[in-house]
């Protein structure tokens, strides 16, 4: 077994991997909001902890991999509102997109994809709990969280007060007991998603949905916890705060940061006109393989500019891995890529250990990071409209047309798949499923 070690967010230092339970790894990572298709910089992070997934369930016998979906959040309010469709439909929507877009990435669907609107009960189990506790109060139809009650606040982004009140953009509001308390639950509008509470009727605060989906589905400890830079202040900030004081736990052991993703030295912005979605590159001809291993040119934790060269590399990087593997068997994996992918999760050590490999040993190595999904004969004749990454975006682009009766476009997409060998499995409440003929 490779030694393995994380730069540990939370201690500063390159920590020696111990889980809990060698029998069983627990990972919880943050995933999308879905509001909108997911950009360049969702799919780094997405694609980084599906290699850190990949490796630990090489290393250990199980491994459980949690990943969220927020389908109730302001920016979802906003998006559906300026569209002029239901809430739930664009929510639909956009998931429908997110897996179609991560399929074609390779980036594998996690082990258990909660829902924060199928987890209310979780998360006013657990303000009830913090209230009962003393470390958050009710006010004004609002529950918030008393930071001033945990000494530890703060522990993970190691700010001072004046640096947590400016990093936070703190809302300063008559019902909060100090400018530092946040939002655990917020009344709703009529217009506005919401759910009865002891509070009110209303909807939740971003930071307890994680901290409430990851108890329940991996208890009050677990091993990591990962997510992008912009993540650990406050959102990862807060949820180890109200976690660890609803539970009594230590909640995460290995808090895993990935880093920021610029576009050619700028940061991404629809404004600069340089927002990249993954579907933009797709539809460019530009291969989900491709995008994956230029992503993961640069370390995890190093920012990583996107750029045209690193996706023209990347592809002549895997033409020459796709010749070099043509009609070879998968060979053991060797010790010196192990090791690389225990150092912190060098991908780009690991990746420079392909070039020399044999072709056994290559296609195994790159099966372990992801790659080489397709024959030989498949990558160098390109994809076809029917490969899986896609039908999952025309079954998400059905089931819009549907919901806005345009039955016209619902039959055609239907009828595309299905000249295709795909056959949808329809019941009441949508299209859950497809099978090929």
């Amino acid at each position: 077994m490779p030694k393995i070690t994380f730069y540990n967010t939370l201690t500063r230092n390159d920590d020696v991997f111990t889980p809990m339970d060698a029998e069983h790894v627990k990972i919880y990572a943050c995933g999308p909001t879905v509001y909108d298709r997911p950009h360049i910089g969702n799919a780094r992070s997405a694609v980084i902890y599906d290699v850190l997934v990949r490796f630990l369930r090489h290393v250990y016998p199980q491994v459980t991999y949690a990943r969220n979906i927020t389908d109730v959040d302001d920016k979802i309010n906003a998006a559906a509102k300026e569209r002029g469709i239901a809430i739930h439909d664009l929510t639909r929507e956009i998931t429908g997109y997110f897996h179609a877009d991560m399929d074609a990435l390779n980036v594998a669907r996690p082990d258990i994809e909660p829902r924060a609107t199928e987890h209310i009960g979780e998360m006013v189990g657990m303000i009830k709990t913090l209230i009962e506790k003393g470390h958050a109060y009710a006010a004004d139809g609002h529950a918030l969280f008393a930071v001033a009650s945990d000494p530890h606040y703060g522990c993970l982004s190691r700010r001072n007060r004046d640096e947590l009140i400016a990093g936070a953009r703190v809302e300063v509001a008559p019902y909060k007991k100090d400018p530092m308390d946040f939002v655990l639950w917020k009344p709703s509008a009529a217009d506005e998603p919401g759910w009865e509470s002891p509070w009110g009727r209303g909807r939740p605060g971003w930071h307890i949905e994680c901290s409430a989906m990851s108890v329940k589905y991996l208890g009050d400890t677990f091993d990591i916890h990962g997510g992008g830079a912009d993540l650990m202040f406050p959102h990862h900030e807060n949820e180890i705060a109200q976690t660890t004081c609803a539970t009594g736990g230590d909640f995460a052991k290995y808090w895993v940061h990935n880093g920021f993703l610029t576009i050619n030295g700028e940061k991404m912005s629809k404004s600069l006109g340089n927002f990249t979605t993954v579907k933009d590159l797709l539809d460019k001809g530009v291969k989900g393989e491709v995008i994956r291993l230029a992503l993961l040119s640069t370390h995890y934790r190093k920012p990583l500019d996107w750029n045209d060269k690193a996706i023209e590399d990347a592809e002549k990087t895997l033409n020459k891995f796709y010749r070099a593997i043509d009609g070879a068997e998968i060979g053991d994996v060797p010790e010196v890529f192990l090791n690389a992918l225990g150092n912190d999760i060098n991908v780009p050590e690991a990746i420079a250990q392909l070039h020399s490999a044999k072709p056994a040993e290559l296609r195994a190595m790159g099966l372990l990071l992801g790659f080489f999904g397709k024959t030989t004969a498949e990558w160098f004749k390109g994809d076809v409209a029917s490969d899986d990454d896609d039908i999952g975006l025309k079954i998400a682009e059905r089931i819009l047309a549907k919901k806005n009766k345009d039955w016209a476009a619902s039959d055609r997409i239907r009828d595309e798949l299905k000249a295709a060998g795909i056959v949808l499995e329809d019941k009441p409440d949508g299209t859950t499923d497809w099978r090929r003929a």
